[in-house]
C-alpha cells in the first residue's frame, strides 16, 4: 500500500501536464501511485498519460467515456486509489522539489492527522512568485494536531482541495464526495475541515499554483458562477445532518455572504445582464439561512437591501478609493 494515492484530473492541460507529472515522479519519495483521469479531454493529455503509464508503473490511467467535470472525475479516481493519503493534484500545478518527502515527516510525525495543510505559492506567466499571504497560519498551529474549534483561523487559508492531503479512511468512513459545477471544493473543504478530529500543518511551500493568463475555468465570464449557491446548500445541508457542527452555522452564513460578493464584484466572473438575478439569488439564500438571532455583519447588511442600492454603495466605494488614491499621489508627489 502505497502512502500517497495522488489523483490527477486531466482536461485540456497539454501544455502543462508533463510539467506536472515530471514534479511528482521526481520527487525522491517514492512511495506513491499517481491515478490520472482523463476527463475526455480533447487535446493530447489521453495520450501523454498513456506514454508516462507505459513508463513509469506507479501510474494508471482512467479514461473516462465523456467529459464528467472536475469534480465528477476526482470521484472516478478515488475508487481505485489504495493509498494511506489522497492528494489532489491539479494538472496545471506542480509539487516542489523534497515536497512528498516533507509531507510524509509530517505525517509521521503529527501520528497519521485525518488532514494535513501545507503551504503554496502562487507562480504567475510572466516569470513571478507569491508566497501564500496567510502562511502565518501554518506555523501558528503548532507541532501538534487539533480540530478546526481549537484553531478556527486554519478556516481563513485558501478554501481549497489542492494544499491539503487527507487519510483515505477518513474519506471513505465519511462518504466525501465531489458534487458537479463550479466551485466543487466548497462542499468538500468546509465539511471535511470541520469533521476532521485531527488536523496538522506543515509550513513549507509543497506546491506551485499556478495563475495562467487564459484558461483558467473560474475567470471565465459564464452563469456557471451561479453554482456557488447550490454548492453552499449542499454545506448547509451536511451541518444539518450533524447536530454537532450547528455551531458553525453563523460563520459558514458569513463565509456564504462574503464569497457571494466576492464573485459579484470581480469584472470577469458574470455577464453584466446576469448580475441583478446572482444579487437576488444571494439574497435569498442569505435571507434563507439567517441563523435566528444573529446580527448581520455590517459589511452584508447591503444583502438586506436591493441591487440598486447595493450598486450605488459599491460606486460609492470606488469613488472614495480613487479619491484616496489620488490624494497619495498628490501627497508623494509634493513631499518630492
Amino acid at each position: 500500500m502505497p502512502r500517497f494515492s495522488i489523483i490527477v484530473p486531466c482536461f485540456k492541460v497539454q501544455g502543462f501536464l508533463r510539467e506536472c507529472l515530471d514534479s511528482v515522479l521526481e520527487q525522491s519519495y517514492r512511495d506513491i501511485e499517481v491515478i490520472a483521469v482523463d476527463d475526455r479531454s480533447p487535446d493530447g493529455c489521453g495520450a501523454i498519460l498513456d506514454e508516462y503509464a507505459a513508463r513509469d508503473d506507479r501510474v494508471r490511467v482512467l479514461h473516462l467515456p465523456e467529459n464528467a467535470g472536475l469534480g465528477r472525475a476526482r470521484n472516478a479516481g478515488m475508487p481505485l486509489a489504495g493509498g494511506d493519503y489522497l492528494f489532489f493534484l491539479d494538472s496545471d500545478d506542480t509539487l516542489t522539489p523534497g515536497a512528498l518527502r516533507a509531507m510524509a515527516d509530517r505525517l509521521d510525525e503529527a501520528g497519521d492527522p485525518d488532514v494535513l495543510v501545507f503551504d503554496y505559492a502562487r507562480t504567475y506567466w510572466w516569470g513571478g512568485t507569491r508566497r501564500n499571504a496567510l502562511a502565518h497560519i501554518l506555523a501558528e498551529a503548532g507541532d501538534g494536531t487539533f480540530t478546526a474549534v481549537e484553531h478556527p483561523e486554519i478556516l481563513d487559508l485558501l478554501m481549497v482541495v489542492w494544499n491539503k492531503v487527507y487519510r483515505r479512511e477518513f474519506v471513505e468512513r465519511n462518504a466525501f464526495s465531489f458534487p458537479p459545477g463550479y466551485y466543487e471544493d466548497t462542499p468538500w473543504t468546509f465539511p471535511v475541515m470541520l469533521s476532521a478530529e485531527r488536523i496538522a500543518t506543515l509550513d513549507r511551500i509543497c506546491l506551485n499554483y499556478r495563475q495562467r493568463r487564459q484558461g483558467n475555468i473560474l475567470s471565465t465570464t459564464s452563469r456557471k458562477h451561479f453554482d456557488i449557491h447550490d454548492q453552499y446548500e449542499r454545506v448547509f445541508s451536511f451541518v444539518d445532518s450533524r447536530p454537532a457542527l450547528a455551531s458553525w452555522r453563523p460563520y459558514l452564513h458569513r463565509k456564504m455572504g462574503e464569497h457571494c460578493l466576492d464573485i459579484l464584484a470581480k469584472p470577469d466572473r458574470l455577464p453584466p445582464s446576469d448580475k441583478g438575478e446572482f444579487f437576488r439569488r444571494t439574497a435569498e439564500l442569505f435571507a434563507r439561512h439567517r441563523p435566528a438571532g444573529e446580527p448581520v455583519p455590517a459589511e452584508l447588511r447591503v444583502l438586506e437591501g436591493g441591487y440598486a442600492a447595493y450598486r450605488i454603495k459599491r460606486r460609492a466605494g470606488q469613488t472614495g478609493r480613487e479619491f484616496a488614491r489620488r490624494g497619495g499621489q498628490a501627497g508623494r508627489a509634493a513631499a518630492g
